[in-house]
């Protein structure tokens, strides 16, 4: 099934001529009439049933439920019956499908075939039903150690693989363990750059990678901490703020986090005094990357040199009238002056897991940015690029 460049490009699905297609594990043996059995089940659904397995060997595969979120680039397994499955793990098992259902799928044959299969049904709906009949397996003599370690990085490489071809950022398992598939502070953030206010992933459908919502919380949490360390006055803003009204978190589909201080408590901070000082990024002893923002007069804290994901570190100052203003203003339609009031005294909120500060009337100060009822109702930040509703399909509430 691998291209090679001196041959035609490979497709089985025109060799298969069959109406059924059974996917069928190295060492099983054939049993008479398992087959037929188990075609007549996958038949007698009346086409509820898109996928029969029957285990190979002695001890039968655990039947697990599986939900894959797309939005949310997540699949999340739990405990299953034995007769209705999401997926299949920890034993082999023969597969049989009808051909056409197999075809349909973006990717029928990647490898590990189990898995891929197991998640393109759980995206459509499909269920897996296990047979209790098995396949003998033929006698193999037993791995190495080093075999067995070969075999299983092989099975590791070619899941992480899928997991990227199928855009799943995140497997949370049946225990509560997850396993991430996604970004770190030692790769690229999983986005390109923001055009419009939207970043690509909301374009296709999706909201902001589970990986990348981690970074983002993580340095959040450690730029709090620095800002509460230093005296610094800071409060959240523009859609940080928001988030923390809606959810004590960051917005599912938010690229970044906002912060606003006070310009004269800058020099407050051992970080941004080294920047505004040398003119040049720092990195503290965490990894996070502290620097100048080359689009104006604020800053940027990054989760790392290598990934970008950032907190954006707005410096105001008071006016004229006790209102507060700043010398950069990216055209955003809720990046405008208020009142100093809002911030005397500000008060704490819950956002990403911590205690961050915020202003005294939250409500009232997104109202002036946003419009009345931005807390109740959602949207994306650029509705005439994509609005939400075209991802819920209910409205915007």
């Amino acid at each position: 099934l691998r291209p090679q460049p001196h041959r035609p490009p490979p497709r089985p699905e025109l060799a298969v001529r069959t109406p059924h297609v059974a996917i069928v594990p190295d060492g099983a043996l054939a049993v008479p009439g398992l087959l037929e059995r188990m075609r007549d089940v996958l038949e007698a659904t009346g086409g509820a049933t898109k996928i029969v397995a029957a285990p190979v060997g002695p001890r039968p595969p655990r039947c697990l439920a599986l939900e894959v979120d797309a939005k949310a680039w997540t699949a999340r397994y739990g405990r299953a019956d034995r007769g209705s499955c999401g997926a299949l793990d920890g034993a082999p098992a023969v597969l049989l499908l009808r051909t056409r259902d197999l075809w349909a799928l973006p990717f029928p044959l990647t490898p590990p075939v189990v898995t891929a299969l197991a998640v393109q049904a759980s995206l459509r709906g499909w269920t897996l039903r296990l047979l209790p009949d098995a396949f003998p397996a033929a006698v193999r003599p037993p791995l190495s150690p080093h075999g067995r370690w070969k075999s299983q990085n092989l099975l590791d490489r070619q899941h992480r693989a899928l997991m990227e071809e199928l855009g799943v950022k995140l497997e949370v398992l049946p225990d509560g363990r997850q396993r991430w598939h996604g970004c770190d502070k030692d790769t690229p953030r999983c986005f390109g750059t923001i055009h419009a206010r939207t970043p690509q992933y909301l374009v296709s459908g999706r909201w902001t990678p589970p990986c990348c919502l981690r970074a983002l919380r993580e340095t959040a949490r450690h730029v709090v901490a620095e800002l509460e360390a230093a005296g610094i006055r800071y409060w959240l803003e523009g859609g940080s703020l928001l988030g923390a009204a809606r959810l004590g978190d960051i917005i599912p589909w938010d690229y970044d986090v906002d912060v606003g201080l006070y310009r004269e408590d800058v020099a407050k901070c051992r970080w941004l005094a080294a920047v505004v000082a040398t003119g040049e990024p720092v990195e503290d002893p965490e990894g996070f990357l502290w620097e100048k923002a080359a689009e104006g007069e604020f800053f940027r804290v990054h989760y790392s040199r290598t990934n970008r994901l950032h907190v954006d570190l707005w410096p105001f100052y008071v006016r004229a009238g006790g209102v507060m203003t700043k010398d950069t203003w990216l055209g955003h339609p809720q990046d405008v002056e208020f009142p100093e009031r809002f911030l005397r005294p500000l008060v704490a909120v819950a956002f990403a897991g911590v205690a961050a500060k915020a202003p005294n009337d939250p409500r009232a100060f997104l109202e002036l940015k946003f419009g009345r009822g931005v807390i109740e109702s959602p949207e994306y930040p650029n509705p005439g690029v994509r609005r939400l509703e075209q991802d819920l399909g209910t409205g915007t509430g």
